[in-house]
């Protein structure tokens, strides 16, 4: 069941010489260039999806739920641990859930066995992540875990094997076969492993009641933090960097001001310093055109905007950009006023694409 094609193992098995002579001297022609085609490309996507279909189907939840439920009620730090690519999806499962702020980690088990076991406490879970459960590193740390308390839980693929034996808990990860020709290769077997501990992290999520806030304290320097923490008041132009002027001044008279400040637009104010509207350059060229000389004549007040989209300095700046983007037509900048209408900072698209949103 879920055999590959005999194309796919003709890819990996090296052909052999014709000719005895030709491995005593050196060959004088280029080596023939491998090469696949797409439809033993898609019988392996398939085979691997046949695979994966194996695991869910023959997965035992009762298993899994008490896997998550003890997660879940750890009061000491979750740790991780695995040997090779078995290790490489530990560690990245103790990340997920340190993201999620769950207190995890991954401990090496060669490291543990030199020092660094002393960082496990009797109220910590540790999780042995290995496809045979027969690997010796893991199994010489078992007993020394144990001395120090921790609660030990093992995730293999063979039944029957020595680590669940010796572990408080076994889940088993039910493995039809690897998609290695050889079904040597752990590609499958880490795949349905990076998919368990990823399903439990999101249900220990849903468990504790994670809010996007909380989530985003977690990411702080990365888009998804910033969409979620970021607020206008945090990206805005303030005070002097403000491009304002009064509706009685003549537009020509305002050029300095309206380029100098590269917001590309004037903020038309009164003397309370309330939004009458706004002058973009785009207004300035439009004008030029349509009066030629008589724009000297012309006041900022007779040309602005006096229905412009604005914003609040406590909405998120990721609705700021989305306030921009809206139809009918985008607009570079919002002016960020109070409950009052008095203007208090302008935030700009330049502005929120450098913060990083």
């Amino acid at each position: 069941m879920g055999s590959l094609p005999p194309s796919s193992l003709d890819l990996l098995i090296p052909h052999s010489s014709s000719s005895s002579s030709s491995s005593s001297k050196p060959s004088t022609t280029a080596p023939t260039q491998s090469s696949i085609d797409e439809t033993t490309l898609l019988n392996l996507f398939k085979s691997q999806q046949s695979h994966l279909n194996f695991f869910f189907q023959h997965l035992d939840l009762s298993q899994t739920l008490a896997f998550t439920r003890t997660l879940l009620h750890s009061s000491g730090t979750i740790f991780f641990s695995g040997v090779g690519k078995s290790g490489f999806v530990a560690n990245k499962i103790s990340q997920t859930l340190v993201s999620l702020g769950i207190r995890s980690g991954f401990l090496s088990p060669v490291d543990a066995l030199h020092g660094d076991i002393g960082i496990l406490a009797a109220r910590d879970v540790l999780v042995l992540f290995s496809k045979s459960g027969n690997t010796e590193e893991l199994l010489r740390l078992v007993p020394c875990a144990k001395a120090k308390g921790a609660f030990l839980i093992s995730v293999t693929s063979v039944e029957g094997n020595a680590l669940a034996s010796v572990c408080d808990m076994k889940v088993h990860l039910p493995l039809e076969r690897e998609l290695c020709p050889f079904d040597l290769a752990p590609v499958t077997s880490t795949a349905i492993q990076m998919v368990f501990g990823d399903t439990v992290a999101i249900a220990l999520m849903g468990a504790r009641n994670l809010t996007k806030e909380q989530y985003a304290a977690n990411h702080p320097a990365g888009r998804i933090g910033k969409s979620l923490i970021f607020k206008v008041r945090d990206v805005m132009k303030k005070e002097d960097e403000l491009p304002v002027c009064k509706e009685g001044d003549m537009i020509m008279e305002q050029l300095v001001e309206l380029t100098s400040k590269g917001c590309g637009c004037l903020l038309v104010i009164d003397d309370h310093h309330h939004l009458i509207g706004t002058f973009t350059d785009g207004d300035l060229r439009r004008t030029l055109k349509a009066s030629g000389e008589a724009i000297f004549k012309l006041t900022v007040g007779e040309m602005c905007n006096r229905n412009p989209r604005t914003i609040g300095p406590d909405a998120m700046a990721v609705d700021a950009m989305q306030k921009m983007e809206a139809p009918p037509s985008p607009v570079q900048f919002l002016p960020v006023i109070s409950h009052q209408n008095t203007v208090i900072g302008l935030v700009t698209l330049h502005g929120l694409v450098s913060a990083g949103l």
